[in-house]
């Protein structure tokens, strides 16, 4: 919101009143001619048609101007899933031995060991979590609660985790002022743990990726990564099918009675 008032500074525009469609088709545009990608573009239009919602019921403008604005097509293409073995230095890079660098391995554990998205690791509570049983409970997209579970590892991080953590403290991951961290601390870690392992264009939703694609390699069914990544429509889980292809040929070929063999 703070780029569009400033590009509508540049337009000579102070008023929201005075926000027209051609301002909002331009300012798309701009981000565009910057580089931004498809998807960062949508969300910030998103957040414009947000306000123009909310000023049009609130009748502080008369017309939503930004009803008919669409934003760039979004690619299909989905960004590279790292090897385990790139996955597992990342995490031994995190951990240093002091309570940050325990925070920071714990972080990457549960990104990766249970696909979560970094929203959705940030706001994980105690409570939310059964350490013994190895299960967790996640707030995900439209408010809709989901059980995971997680690995030995990632036990072994939380319940350090947990002996150093102060009373009261209500989230596993807690930033200043009692409340969670922040969505960017994350982004840092971990970018930190990869530039020191070794793997460049890591973000904290590759690790998602990585989740889905190693579980589809090591045999789990469609659906049940769908359950585990919280999506509520199979196609969207299938787009992790094209990042598997030559695991189904190896499969389909080691499973078939008449795909092998020589001819």
């Amino acid at each position: 919101m703070a780029q569009f008032a400033e590009f509508l500074e540049t337009q000579g525009v102070s008023d929201v009143s005075d926000i027209a469609t051609g301002e909002i088709r331009a300012f798309v545009r701009s981000l565009s001619g910057y580089g931004f990608a498809p998807a960062s573009v949508g969300r910030k239009l998103s957040a414009i048609k947000s306000l123009m919602k909310y000023l049009f019921e609130e009748r502080v403008i008369e017309k939503d101007p930004s009803g008919r604005v669409r934003g760039p097509r979004r690619s299909d293409r989905l960004p590279r899933a790292m090897s385990v073995e790139q996955v597992s230095r990342m995490i031994d890079c995190a951990y240093d031995d002091d309570e940050q660098g325990l925070r920071n391995g714990a972080l990457i554990e549960l990104l990766y060991g249970c696909g979560l998205r970094v929203a959705e690791v940030v706001s994980v509570r105690w409570e939310d979590v059964e350490i013994e049983e190895r299960w967790l409970k996640v707030m995900g997209k439209g408010s809709k609660e989901r059980a995971v579970p997680f690995g030995s590892m990632a036990q072994r991080a939380l319940t350090g985790l947990r002996a150093l953590s102060m009373p009261g403290d209500e989230y596993v991951f807690p930033g200043k002022k009692r409340g969670c961290l922040t969505v960017r601390t994350v982004h840092r870690v971990v970018v930190a743990a990869a530039a020191k392992a070794g793997v460049n264009g890591v973000t904290p939703h590759s690790l998602r990726h990585s989740f889905a694609t190693h579980l589809l390699e090591g045999g789990a069914s469609l659906r049940v990564v769908q359950e585990l990544l919280g999506h509520e429509h199979l196609t969207t889980t299938q787009r992790y099918l094209r990042i598997t292809a030559q695991h189904l040929k190896k499969s389909y070929e080691s499973a078939h009675p008449r795909a092998g063999g020589d001819a």
